[in-house]
């Protein structure tokens, strides 16, 4: 992609900088509960207060519809905000059918209230976007979780007001650019989940960059299946065995090698510790579901690690949230790990399984980089242009 322009490009003293945040995070009974997406911004926020800005954060949470939902407030955020800052964080509430009056001063911090309660938000609204334009003097987005909606607070904004990418930002395009765009090689993409059918456009791209791509998860059921395999009660889009012996024809032909289970741990029924057995992918019972890969399985991949320079990676290997079916995810997850940590390989994951996944395998802390953003970094990797990225970009 083109260069952005980032806070090296600008003088933030003495304005009013108007930021993107993504602060949709999981609340219970008014208490923020996970605060990862708070903490990844903290550092920009950091850095405009040290520099003498006002800050006036703009987020959304939920799907209000463009209607005022109390339970849909950003209220709540604030507090875990201001914890997680170590600085005041005055909240104020609007409802955005007026722009709010804010003065800010250098060194306050005001989180609005949710953008989405206007209903020109979703819908790229270039008057809803002037109204938060009036609220500063340049315009910061550090959420790159929400860049693949063309939105008044993540696009048109972009437009009226001069536009940067904040710290968090900048990280993930540089992780991402450095992982698909110029990839030290060989390059290894290891693509898992449910279903072939959601990460269609996820392969197609891939095959014409990875060197290797894994197929984990219950998708691999289904490219076994065109392979000719009898996968039993396995998780399996019938439909979908066309596409993927098109897939496989394809990656022949790019030169990329599509990598699958040829063992599998199976079971006849779905639960924590099931009664279970290690077979060949070519002798699955009728009535048995395959819900990991096996040892033989784990060994290819770790041994496609090895000879890697770079990993990406999107979705787990089995049902890594049953024992004792985590085990290939655990184990090839530790292994690339190890390799980060002996600077042997750049590992970059995620997607919302995804992290979890390494998380359970208490490595997140270990691979080059986390991505946090669900949506926006599977079409990242389907190479799609993300709107909120490109209003970044260097003209």
């Amino acid at each position: 992609m083109p260069a952005f322009h980032t806070l090296d490009d600008v003088s933030v003293s003495g304005k009013r900088v108007v930021i993107r945040l993504d602060l949709n995070v999981p609340i219970a009974d008014g208490v923020v509960t996970d605060t990862t997406r708070i903490d990844r911004v903290v550092p920009t926020l950091q850095e405009l207060l040290k520099k003498g800005a006002a800050v006036i954060i703009l987020a959304h949470f939920d799907r209000p519809k463009g209607k005022v939902v109390p339970e849909m407030s950003l209220k709540p955020v604030a507090a875990a905000l201001e914890k997680a800052l170590g600085h005041r964080v005055e909240f104020v509430f609007t409802d955005w059918l007026s722009a709010p009056s804010v003065v800010a001063k250098p060194g306050e911090v005001f989180l609005m209230e949710n953008t989405r309660y206007h209903g020109g938000e979703e819908k790229n609204d270039l008057g809803f976007a002037k109204m938060l334009a009036t609220l500063g003097d340049i315009y910061v987005n550090d959420a790159f979780s929400a860049a693949h909606r063309a939105h008044s607070s993540t696009e048109a904004i972009a437009h009226i007001l001069p536009a940067y990418a904040g710290r968090a930002m900048e990280a993930e395009l540089k992780a991402l650019q450095a992982a698909l765009e110029k990839p030290t090689r060989p390059l290894v993409a290891v693509v898992g989940g449910a279903k072939v059918s959601t990460k269609l456009d996820l392969l197609g791209n891939l095959t014409g960059i990875a060197n290797t791509i894994v197929i984990g998860g219950g998708m691999a059921n289904t490219f076994l299946a065109a392979q000719g395999v009898d996968v039993g009660k396995s998780l399996c889009e019938k439909d979908l065995i066309p596409t993927a012996i098109e897939i496989m024809a394809r990656a022949k032909a790019k030169n990329c090698t599509l990598l699958l289970p040829t063992d599998a741990v199976v079971s006849k029924e779905f639960k924590a510790g099931a009664s279970n057995r290690i077979v060949s992918v070519n002798d699955i019972a009728a009535d048995e579901m395959m819900l990991d890969v096996g040892p033989q399985s784990i060994l290819a991949v770790n041994k496609a690690f090895d000879a890697a320079k770079t990993v990406v990676w999107n979705g787990p290997f089995g049902a890594f949230e049953i024992q004792p079916f985590d085990k290939a995810t655990v184990a090839t997850a530790q292994h690339a790990a190890a390799l980060t940590k002996a600077g042997k390989l750049v590992t970059v994951a995620g997607g919302g399984d995804t992290v979890s996944a390494l998380n359970h395998a208490k490595v997140a802390e270990d691979f080059t980089y986390i991505s946090t953003a669900g949506g926006a970094f599977l079409e990242w990797l389907e190479g799609k242009e993300l709107p909120g990225v490109a209003a970044l970009t260097v003209k």
